[in-house]
């Protein structure tokens, strides 16, 4: 099963294939790759304590989905791919033509018993996740720009739904605080909490942690992760579009949305680091970065480059770069250091006195959560991804800050920061659908300055 056509980047394919409309729903997210083999995840999440099981292997799991993008659409059919007693019922999202065209092309992959999505279950709106909320979903599937993401997380945990969440999962200090509120709420309701940091249900990268945590490496010294790429996309503003569904559209480029490259895409590689560090946090942070290449109104007010340092409290530094320009040498690699040998965590490698390497073909990380996710909820021992979500997202965000500032970042000050990004509640943009950043009179976007810019 794991290894049928249905995958995120062959629905892409027959996306494309639907309708000029869809353009925007085309623009691909980087995070896409994957095909398949099979995994156990022992000891890579908390399970909580058994409840009594509600959904047996027998019984239909229904699926909401929040958020009808790449990320979203590709998670959906990663959950109706693995579990062939699962339906769609729900989709929300602001544009109509993503819940459509989506309906269509799953209903031509799935079938129409399984693809359950109707005009009465069809939301549109700041008001879609409420109504989702509402409507006979088991799993809510949230992908948004992060800015939503622990409000709507915490609000479909309170209704009494099972929540898989894209990374990341807060762009502020107060949102992290809300995933943690999320993690215990999930733990009382017995219900999963699973998060889009898909590294850590990679078969590979398992084994691989595995055997850094029995001792491999011996003490690790030093951690490196690199996230080198070349531009990130960027969508155009439409005709006569407001600002707010200009940056909703484009929000890569927004740092309320999504917490500049650090939220987007070098979260992966500090989980990875803190997975390896065995959910130790660090103490403090510095770093440095700029806007070189990416210039201009249409970029918004993110960064084309970031470089962190965080230290440990048993002095392992944690080196880490992420950089969005065309033209430069590429490289995303995860790499750690100790003092009987190294890791090269992506090829599945130890050097030193016990090389080793796994060869095995990459597993599909991406179903795999899914998998773990509804195997979990048919088990009744719902997995709970609440504590790393919350410390890796809370690492991205201190990266961003780190660079933004020139400060030295201290977790607990950062951890406690009241500064809050965006609005103070999305409900609000219902009735009062204005962005809190704003260009000036040349349509360009308020920029930070290390030095003068305060956390």
């Amino acid at each position: 099963m794991l290894k049928t056509d249905f995958s995120r980047r062959s629905f892409l394919k027959k996306m494309g294939k639907t309708a000029a409309v869809s353009s925007l729903f085309l623009q691909s997210d980087s995070n896409n790759q994957a095909s398949g083999t099979t995994s156990s995840l022992s000891g890579q999440s908390e399970i909580s304590q058994k409840m009594p099981v509600h959904l047996s292997g027998n019984d239909v799991i229904k699926i909401a989905l929040l958020g009808c993008g790449p990320r979203g659409s590709g998670a959906a059919v990663d959950a109706l791919t693995v579990d062939s007693n699962t339906q769609l019922i729900a989709m929300g999202d602001l544009q109509p033509h993503r819940i459509s065209n989506n309906c269509s092309v799953m209903t031509e992959m799935f079938g129409k018993e399984r693809i359950k999505v109707s005009e009465e279950t069809s939301f549109i709106g700041f008001d879609a996740c409420h109504k989702i909320c509402q409507t006979e979903a088991d799993v809510v599937i949230i992908a948004l720009p992060t800015y939503f993401h622990p409000h709507y997380m915490k609000r479909c945990l309170e209704a009494g739904k099972h929540v898989f969440c894209e990374k990341t999962h807060a762009v502020d200090s107060r949102g992290v605080r809300m995933v943690l509120e999320s993690q215990q709420l999930a733990r009382e309701k017995g219900l999963a909490l699973v998060s889009g940091l898909c590294w850590r249900y990679d078969s590979g990268a398992i084994e691989t942690m595995k055997r850094i945590h029995d001792g491999a490496i011996g003490e690790i010294v030093a951690l490196q992760e690199t996230c080198n790429c070349g531009g990130l996309r960027c969508l155009p503003r439409l005709d006569n579009q407001d600002e707010l569904s200009y940056q909703i559209q484009d929000w890569f480029d927004f740092f309320w949305l999504s917490c500049d490259l650090p939220g987007l895409n070098l979260v992966h590689h500090l989980d990875k680091a803190s997975w390896a560090m065995k959910e130790e946090h660090p103490i403090r942070c510095w770093g440095m970065g700029g806007r070189q290449t990416r210039i201009g109104k249409s970029y918004g007010d993110v960064w084309d480059h970031h470089a962190v340092v965080f230290e440990y409290a048993n002095g392992v530094r944690l080196h880490a770069f992420c950089r969005q320009q065309d033209g430069t040498t590429p490289e995303v690699s995860d790499r750690y250091f100790g003092s009987k040998g190294y890791c090269d965590l992506l090829s599945y490698k130890i050097f030193g006195e016990q090389a080793w390497a796994l060869n095995e073909p990459p597993s599909d990380r991406f179903k795999l959560e899914h998998l773990a996710m509804l195997n979990s909820i048919r088990n009744g021992t719902p997995i709970n991804n609440g504590l790393y979500m919350a410390q890796s997202s809370l690492m991205g965000i201190m990266t961003t800050w780190a660079c933004y500032t020139g400060q030295m970042i201290d977790w607990d000050e950062a951890m406690n920061n009241n500064v809050i990004l965006g609005p103070e509640n999305p409900d609000s943009l219902l009735t009062n659908p204005v962005s809190p950043v704003c260009p000036d009179e040349d349509g360009n976007y308020p920029q930070p300055v290390p030095g003068i810019t305060r956390f």
